[in-house]
């Protein structure tokens, strides 16, 4: 299939910029793999829901990545700390233009910033003097909210852009699928006899890198960190034997548990596809994966998805096509558009089932 055929139209004000006031107080269409749709509210979410069946979340925590850094001439550079790059402080960085040098943020927290060689090398940043880099960023970084959002963030985005049940810290954007989820309501999921489990993949720049390959074929997903109890399977299998369905909270959820299923991901220790010398820890398998969920892919695990409205041309939008159709997809996003559902990061959410 061609990139553009995930192209569509959508007027300015169906960008949510805000959250609604009550995580779970979001609009939910409820798509059936026949192409019947519903419109519910995704405190309904629970009604879908057998028991038996299992629910998946991504328990990453999004830090705040964003940090605004003094130049020496005294202007600005506003910087996203991608990932960390190595001992010492140092981080894979993403900025405009291309300055190197010396840089202040915060106060007193000294840093330099250097890009690699080669044409579309990386960009990166050393902090200089302070031992605790994680807990100085959660002083004087922001939420990395993404450029859709035509604001500055501010001290709601920390509660907000930000799952109930956030734990790992690694994320530079959010599991936005998992934003609507109160405790109250995977409380009253549980009270069914569905199972919750988590997982975590730490979402980076292969989930929001942009499509700019003419055909699908032709794009490669950086690769984003995984961690898996190695006993889920397992857990997985029994819920399958029984009647039971996987329902997948969000597309980073869905690539995680997809890509150990089907064999798509690296060893810590290895850089060998499907290896099974994943590193164990305490019982977490650990890896990478650059899988590209797009249509045509055969699912292994995941029988229905809970996700957002997503970008045109973005890798989440072919995996959600993949999983119901695409031409049953166009229809649903074309109804939604029409309701003045809300779209994107802060906007509302659809159950594929």
């Amino acid at each position: 299939m061609k990139t553009s055929d995930f192209d569509f139209d959508l007027p300015k004000d169906s960008i949510a910029l805000r959250p609604v006031e009550k995580r779970d107080g979001s609009r939910l269409l409820v798509l059936h793999r026949d192409g019947t749709i519903e419109h519910r509210r995704f405190a309904d979410i629970a009604g879908y829901l057998n028991k038996g069946d299992m629910l998946l979340l991504n328990n990453t925590k999004v830090f705040p990545a964003r940090i605004i850094a003094e130049k020496p001439s005294g202007g600005n550079i506003d910087i996203l700390l991608v990932k960390e790059a190595g001992e010492g402080g140092i981080w894979e960085v993403m900025y405009k233009g291309r300055f190197e040098g010396m840089i202040t943020v915060g106060n007193d927290v000294k840093a330099e910033i250097w890009m690699g060689k080669g044409q579309g090398s990386k960009k990166f940043l050393k902090f200089l003097n302070t031992e605790q880099v994680k807990d100085s960023i959660w002083e004087f970084g922001s939420m990395p909210l993404p450029p859709y959002i035509k604001r500055l963030p501010d001290n709601e985005d920390r509660q907000r852009y930000q799952t109930v049940y956030a734990e790992h810290q690694g994320s530079i954007a959010a599991p936005t699928a998992g934003l609507h989820f109160t405790g109250e309501l995977l409380s009253k999921i549980k009270d069914k006899g569905v199972s919750v489990e988590t997982l975590t993949l730490h979402v980076g720049i292969g989930t929001f890198k942009p499509v700019k390959a003419e055909f699908l074929s032709g794009h490669r997903m950086e690769p984003e960190y995984f961690e898996i109890k190695s006993s889920l399977e397992g857990r997985i299998s029994k819920v399958k034997e029984a009647g039971g369905r996987l329902f997948a909270v969000g597309t980073t959820t869905t690539r995680a548990i997809e890509a150990t299923a089907s064999g798509h991901w690296s060893a810590v220790s290895s850089k060998k596809k499907g290896s099974n010398s994943l590193n164990s820890l305490n019982g977490i398998l650990q890896g990478y994966t650059d899988i590209f969920i797009r249509p045509g892919y055969a699912f292994k695990a995941v029988d229905g998805l809970i996700t957002n409205f997503h970008l045109p041309r973005s890798t989440p939008l072919m995996l959600t096509s993949a999983m119901c159709g695409f031409e049953r997809l166009n229809k649903a996003y074309e109804e939604a558009i029409s309701m003045g559902y809300r779209f994107f990061s802060y906007g509302d959410a659809m159950l594929i089932l």
